[in-house]
Parts: C-alpha cells; sequence; structure tokens
C-alpha cells in the first residue's frame, strides 16, 4: 500500500492498494474510493471485540474494504481540523491512543479497549480512563486534534498533561492522576483540579486542541433555552 496525505486543517489520507489488499475503518470514515473497492461490515473478532470497541469510542461494527481486480483507491477524511498521523504498529509495540482517534489501518491491526489500571485514573482521568489499544502488525491512520507535540520520556521521567490533551502514547508509558496543588489553584485557577501524570519509558504525543476544550468555550455562546 501506498499512500498520501493531502489537506489543513481537515486533512484526507489517499491509500492506493495493490489488488486482494484489505483496509479497516470505522463506519462514516471512508470519504471517496474506486468503484472496485469491495465493502464488507464486520464485527471483527466477534462481539466480545465489537463491545470493547463501543467502550473505546468507536461503533460495535467496522468496515473492510478490499480492492479487487486490480489496483484500488480509498480515501479517509478527519472528522476534526487537526493532523493524519501515519503510525506503524508492530508485535510487542502496541500503541495506546485517545478515544475515537482511530481512522483506518491495514488489515493486520487490531483494535481494542484499554483500560488505566489505577483506580485514581478511572474515577478522577475524565476522558483519560477508557482509551483504545492498536495491537498486531500494520499501517494505522490516528486523528489528532489540532496540531502534536510530542516528547520521549525516560524511565522515571514524569509530564503533567492537562485531561483531553494527551492524545497517544507508547503501552510501555503509564498514566495516573494528580490533584493540583493548594486549595486557591483548584477552587480560582481555572485549570480544573485534576491533571493526567504520564511517566515513562516511552514516547508521548499531546494534542493542542482537543475537541473537549473546543465544546466547553463554546458553551456561553450557545442559546439559552427560555
Amino acid at each position: 500500500m501506498k499512500y498520501e496525505i493531502k489537506g489543513t486543517p481537515l486533512p484526507v489520507a489517499i491509500c492506493n492498494l495493490d489488488a486482494g489488499e484489505t483496509m479497516i475503518t470505522e463506519r462514516g470514515s471512508m470519504s471517496w474510493m474506486t468503484p472496485n473497492m469491495k465493502m464488507e461490515t464486520t464485527s471483527n473478532g466477534g462481539v466480545g471485540k465489537a463491545l470493547g470497541r463501543m467502550f473505546a469510542g468507536e461503533a460495535l461494527f467496522q468496515n473492510k474494504y478490499t480492492s479487487e481486480g486490480g489496483p484500488g483507491l480509498i480515501a479517509f477524511a478527519s472528522s476534526f481540523p487537526g493532523q493524519i498521523l501515519p503510525i506503524q504498529i508492530n508485535p510487542g509495540a502496541s500503541m495506546i491512543v485517545q478515544k475515537s482517534a482511530f481512522l483506518a489501518s491495514q488489515v493486520g491491526v487490531v483494535l481494542s479497549v484499554h483500560f488505566q489500571k489505577k483506580l485514581g485514573a478511572g474515577f478522577f482521568g475524565g476522558e483519560g480512563f477508557i482509551m483504545q489499544k492498536l495491537s498486531g502488525t500494520g499501517l494505522a491512520f490516528i486523528e489528532i486534534d489540532g496540531s502534536v507535540v510530542d516528547y520521549t520520556l525516560q524511565a522515571g521521567q514524569s509530564m503533567l498533561v492537562d485531561t483531553g490533551y494527551l492524545a497517544m502514547m507508547d503501552e510501555t508509558v503509564t498514566l495516573d492522576i494528580q490533584a493540583v496543588k493548594g486549595i486557591k489553584n483548584m477552587v480560582f485557577g481555572g485549570e480544573g483540579i485534576f491533571n493526567t501524570r504520564v511517566t515513562g519509558p516511552g514516547r508521548i504525543w499531546i494534542q493542542t486542541m482537543p475537541i473537549s476544550g473546543i465544546a466547553t468555550a463554546l458553551i456561553p455562546f450557545l442559546p439559552k433555552s427560555s
């Protein structure tokens, strides 16, 4: 498979497939394709994996697109202003991504739910508690809200991230929550009560414009019911 990513700030991944090659995507992600792309809707692993994807913010079913009779083309467009990152998934090197980040992948990539192990992250971590795990083998396309900044953390090195800004991390990175210090900072600081603490070793990707932040910023401007 060959691909190119075009467009800004609403990018699209355009994939050129050889005959017999297959791509997997979530419902509604396909934007355009050549007529020889055959579509098949599947649970892709049975009811258990389908329910797991639902908890991770995705649809119960996935769509498979296979190029039949020769080369084919299929395009997957982003649903929000930002970036599309191509990520190579390899055995023993899974990737953890935010809910709804998965756009499309080669057929060898497995999408499943990933729960944070620590109770603190579960009760107070917000959308960071339930994430998506990408494992298997193949190329995956990930949606990032806004721009992306990445860091490589050494063993024991940490970064504090506001809720919603953590887009993706290596499976080796651990996640927990940390309370903002000081009652005054909690009440009047405007940054919330908890931050997400990620600790290496591993690489993290931070997004600059999470969709949850945009939604919060728009609330004061929405019409109020009478």
